[in-house]
């Protein structure tokens, strides 16, 4: 597993890389580190295996939401969690509603980093819960989407497979793909439907007019 840290101080830096040697027992966790957006999207574009991103909020040379955009654009199967010293509810709105995987805050303790970003990789979108406190950023972040998504035709083939009600592991027997390429793929459709499980990323399917595959016209 490969994860790549964004954060301008040192200190935090190599604090989060030693909590992430821990995420996965008996598996080995690369981190990368980078100390600013510019030093980011280098390596990001140099590891296309990249498994996650861990991204600051404040950064020297860019906004963590520009930046935000900026990966979601470039990387768009790549699942990134926002990291903030404070619980703002304005920006965690933002940053959910943007395609960040998920919200964590750096005064959290270690644990719940590794339960959110366990969450973020079986696929699903971490919102932290203080941010039930918020209303209405919180039905807003989990809101159906109001548009609906655009995805490229493998997507469209993972879709469709999801609908039909396959595993991961079915889906990638059938496209004769990884299933790691799968799970990045039934994430992204997640975070387009802002869906917080694959049930709930069908049922926003089907609202938006996809059909099973046994349901689709000849």
């Amino acid at each position: 597993m490969k994860i790549l840290v964004v954060d301008d101080h040192a200190l935090v830096r190599e604090g989060l890389s030693q909590v992430l040697k821990g995420l996965e027992p008996g598996q080995t966790v690369e981190v990368l580190q980078a100390p600013d957006c510019a030093q980011a999207f280098a390596l990001a574009r140099a590891h296309p295996d990249l498994d996650l991103v861990l991204l600051d909020y404040h950064l020297p040379d860019m906004n963590g939401l520009a930046a935000l955009a900026v990966l979601s654009q470039q990387h768009p199967d790549l699942p990134v969690v926002i990291l903030s010293g404070s619980a703002n509810p304005s920006v965690m709105q933002q940053a959910l509603t943007q395609g960040a995987a998920g919200f964590v805050t750096k005064s959290g303790l270690s644990d719940e980093l590794l339960f959110a970003l366990r969450h973020v990789l079986a696929g699903n979108i971490y919102v932290p819960s203080s941010l039930s406190a918020f209303p209405e950023a919180y039905s807003y972040a989990t809101s159906p989407a109001a548009q609906p998504p655009v995805f490229s035709p493998r997507q469209l083939e993972v879709l469709q497979l999801l609908l039909d009600g396959c595993t991961n592991r079915e889906i990638s027997a059938q496209l004769f793909l990884g299933e790691e390429t799968i799970k990045t793929h039934v994430a992204t459709i997640m975070r387009a439907f802002r869906a917080k499980t694959r049930t709930q990323a069908a049922t926003e399917a089907t609202r938006w007019g996809y059909r099973k595959s046994n349901e689709l016209k000849p």
